[in-house]
């Protein structure tokens, strides 16, 4: 039996905005969670990020099922058979899911662009090189100046910025569950729910 086809949950990646008191423009993070909905997922976040209680919106989110080429799910940690393909939270020798923060610049923009990328690869060294290969890296690197795209946040890009999906879970997730990555080159990348999402839309259940 396949205990992830009979599991329900999923996992999930949102982006968040909010203004918080004294600050002068939006905030934004993203959070990597796992439930049935997005909606389960709101005492998770604001447990995570407190100042944004009931002032928050999703600018984005997508279920990740699917990245590159590799089928993403979740299982029961306790019940995960030993001789599945499977991320597991403290061993690097499998496939692993990374999340990439890229940011970049153009000539006389007052701003930072940002580019977030999901990459399936063996360790940390080989996201990068992947993340480096991206459309926007090559479309925001200024050659020559420091305003070269970088893995965020620093001039250059620095393995630190990079982080594995399985380590940046809530500990209430960590403890439950198990991520399975396989080679399936039938999967198609989930799609991204786009838009300003306000938190009471979740509240009325429109959504």
């Amino acid at each position: 039996m396949d205990i992830a086809k009979d599991f329900a949950v999923k996992l999930f990646m949102l982006k968040i905005g909010a203004t918080p008191k004294g600050r002068l423009i939006e905030q934004h993070d993203v959070f990597f969670g796992i439930a049935d909905d997005v909606k389960s997922l709101i005492p998770h976040f604001e447990q995570a990020w407190p100042e944004i209680t009931d002032i928050w919106h999703l600018d984005a989110y997508r279920a990740v099922t699917a990245v590159n080429g590799y089928r993403i799910e979740v299982v029961p940690r306790a019940q995960h058979s030993t001789d599945q393909p499977c991320v597991t939270f403290d061993d690097s020798d499998n496939k692993q899911l990374y999340f990439v923060n890229l940011g970049g610049y153009l000539p006389n923009h007052f701003e930072e662009f940002h580019h977030k990328l999901l990459i399936v690869a063996n360790n940390m060294s080989e996201a990068i090189a992947i993340a480096k290969r991206s459309e926007f890296y090559q479309q925001f690197d200024i050659t020559g100046t420091r305003a070269t795209s970088h893995i965020d946040d620093k001039y250059g890009v620095d393995i630190d910025e990079i982080h594995r999906v399985a380590d940046v879970l809530p500990k209430a997730f960590k403890t439950q569950y198990q991520l399975r990555i396989t080679a399936d080159e039938a999967a198609k990348d989930d799609e991204m729910v786009i838009g300003y999402l306000p938190k009471k839309l979740f509240d009325s259940d429109l959504i």
